[in-house]
């Protein structure tokens, strides 16, 4: 089996695939679900991004999950290929040494020199994010061109592919999560809040004023950014919402087609076909 890691800055998503890889397919329209087969994703986590985990303890709970994962099938897991992206360097490295000294397996991590099949129109190539490659490459794959990912995550980020199926660039925003951090490190008489729906856009309380802002405000925002995107594209593009929060905020949004949580692994298990 094949296990895909995508280490954020806050949380980091685990898929764990079997091997074969479809071919192709654009998914169908509509939220809440992409439409595209998930079938062989076998199992998924989402953990903790702590940057100072060592490779061992890495390992530790890489092997809790997979452990998990046999009880679910019950079946022993067997891997034959790690695919990572991330963002966090120092996770990145110990991620290496634990894939080559704990599992006996050269990962796939997503950088220079790893083949992704997707041409990068950035001015400078290296400078785009991992996750933002695997975004694109799993994007195109599913659903063609032009597509435009955004992504919920510790950032939100706009990824565009064009329809000829290269990656033009995009928009980087602070999260929501950054974003209410800030509010309430600054705003000593705020607190926080669940992020659910309000009685309505105009809050009566100062909870249901920041359940408005946060929820409706990026929603907006988000439609906002698309459309202009879309523009600068010649007026049409498939929309897909992706990330740790994008089931929050999806809902309350108007221009984001399919919502896709799997889309950045399904891109690495591309990525790692490509490479073997």
């Amino acid at each position: 089996m094949l296990l895909t890691i995508d280490v954020g800055n806050t949380q980091t998503m685990v898929g764990l695939y079997r091997e074969a890889v479809p071919v192709g397919g654009d998914g169908s329209p509509g939220l809440p679900s992409s439409g595209a087969d998930d079938s062989d994703l076998v199992d998924h986590w989402r953990i903790s991004t702590e940057a100072d985990r060592t490779s061992d303890e890495l390992a530790m709970v890489l092997r809790q999950l997979l452990e998990s994962a046999e009880d679910h099938l019950d079946a022993d897991v067997e891997l034959h290929g790690i695919a990572i992206s991330s963002g966090v360097p120092f996770v990145t490295a110990e991620l290496r040494q634990m894939c080559e000294h704990r599992f006996g397996i050269e990962p796939v991590v997503v950088g220079p020199g790893v083949k992704t099949g997707l041409p990068i129109r950035y001015d400078n190539p290296t400078e785009v994010g991992a996750d933002r490659v695997a975004n694109a490459v799993g994007a195109l794959d599913r659903y063609g061109g032009p597509t435009v990912v955004v992504d919920f995550g510790t950032a939100t980020t706009f990824d565009v592919i064009s329809a000829d199926g290269a990656y033009l660039g995009g928009a980087i925003i602070p999260g929501v999560e950054i974003s209410l951090n800030a509010l309430f490190g600054r705003a000593a008489g705020l607190r926080r809040v669940e992020l659910v729906p309000p009685r309505s856009v105009v809050g009566r309380t100062t909870v249901e004023s920041i359940q408005s802002g946060v929820l409706y405000g990026t929603a907006a925002m988000v439609d906002g950014m698309t459309q202009r995107i879309v523009q600068e594209l010649g007026g049409t593009a498939t929309i897909v919402a992706t990330g740790g929060l994008a089931d929050v905020i999806a809902p309350h949004a108007n221009t984001l087609d399919h919502l896709d949580p799997w889309i950045t692994l399904h891109g690495l298990r591309l990525i790692w076909e490509k490479n073997q």
